[in-house]
């Protein structure tokens, strides 16, 4: 047991890191949220005066950059960061699993292509934006790589085409969001029921009725706000997957996949060898061996780095700046509207809302995995 002595050392110990966190981590986000709150910005010629004045004007901001017509870019975005989130994610687990199983065969020279595929995840972002943009030139780059063997020029733009895939109209959202939260909450369910989990099962189908008494009782449209002139938002900035965006996520990709990479080959060598070899005597094939016997053990590192590359997704910024600049309305992102708006317009307060949209959605992804990894601890 321990003394209030040394409860108290401890506590005072820690007291300075406690005090620097409360200022510079939770009093700029309580600053941040007072600052979306009002409407400093407004004016932007007394943006920077002073003693500007800032009135309370409540969530007028996020109902702006959620509604208002010329608040398009940020509804681009939005969209932007979940296409970009999703691919990203799924590109570099993807790879990074191929990588690994492919050096676990004991390939000749394993240690230098390791360092070879983690040597992307060393550089920044910036430097990596910057060689795929050459790479990516319209007129240079890959784009003339079928001229060397006598052929014609690539004509793919990657980083500016205007062609979006798979339109929908942002109206639309509510009922797509219902439709996929149901699947995902079924999915538990089941997989809750299967594992004996009657509990987590229960809440999870709560959760299920929840949705779709919001969606049948048409609540959606007291929480999802309708756009100033939805017939008009289609025709100047169509929802969908941008195109421009391939690009972007190759380079993200090729930096981030030996990250994945490394943290499956360090979960595969984590598997003691006897269990493969008592698959292999039971009469298990070397793919039944990765099927039942490793992937199943690789879930925790899987979970961990979809955490951290979704994480990374969700708040994207250098990468896109540089690859393709921050005017770019076909690869925006949140992150370059919180620059452009704060440090270009001088919208501080309309920036501020933005910022704290990113931190909530980083936070949905953050705080359950925190919570779960905290409550397997204890």
């Amino acid at each position: 047991m321990h003394s209030r002595r040394d409860r108290a050392i401890a506590f005072v110990m820690v007291l300075p890191s406690l005090i620097l966190l409360a200022v510079f981590v939770y009093g700029f986000i309580g600053q941040t949220v007072w600052t979306s709150l009002s409407d400093w910005g407004v004016d932007s010629s007394t943006a920077l005066a002073a003693n500007v004045p800032r009135n309370f004007i409540g969530t007028q901001n996020y109902e702006n950059i959620m509604t208002d017509l010329l608040e398009f870019n940020f509804r681009t975005a939005l969209i932007n960061t979940f296409y970009f989130t999703v691919f990203f994610v799924g590109g570099c687990l993807f790879v990074g699993l191929l990588l690994a199983l492919l050096l676990d065969q004991k390939v000749v020279g394993e240690a230098f292509f390791r360092t070879v595929f983690l040597f992307p995840m060393s550089l920044s972002f910036v430097v990596t934006g910057t060689i795929w943009r050459w790479m990516l030139q319209p007129s240079g780059g890959v784009n003339i790589l079928p001229t060397f063997f006598g052929g014609d020029p690539i004509p793919f733009r990657w980083l500016n085409s205007r062609t979006v895939w798979w339109q929908f109209e942002w109206g639309d959202v509510p009922r797509n969001l219902t439709y996929v939260g149901i699947a995902i909450l079924a999915f538990l369910a089941v997989n809750y029921a299967l594992r004996a989990r009657r509990t987590a099962a229960a809440y999870t189908i709560a959760g299920i009725a929840v949705l779709l008494i919001v969606f049948l009782a048409g609540l959606w449209d007291y929480i999802w706000l309708p756009l100033d002139s939805p017939e008009v938002e289609p025709s100047i900035a169509p929802k969908g997957f941008n195109v421009a965006l391939i690009g972007i996520l190759i380079a993200a990709v090729w930096q981030m996949s030996g990250y994945t990479m490394a943290m499956f080959i360090a979960g595969i060598r984590g598997i003691p060898d006897e269990l493969r070899e008592a698959a292999r005597v039971d009469g298990c094939s070397e793919i039944g061996v990765y099927r039942f016997i490793i992937l199943p053990q690789l879930s925790p590192i899987l979970l961990s780095a979809m955490i951290i590359l979704g994480h990374i997704s969700l708040k994207i910024f250098d990468l896109v700046f540089a690859m393709a600049g921050p005017d770019n309305a076909q690869t925006v992102v949140p992150g370059l509207l919180v620059y452009t708006q704060g440090f270009r317009a001088n919208a501080f307060a309309k920036a501020s809302a933005i910022a704290m949209i990113m931190l909530v959605f980083v936070a949905l992804i953050i705080i359950p995995y925190l919570w779960t990894q905290l409550r397997e601890e204890k």
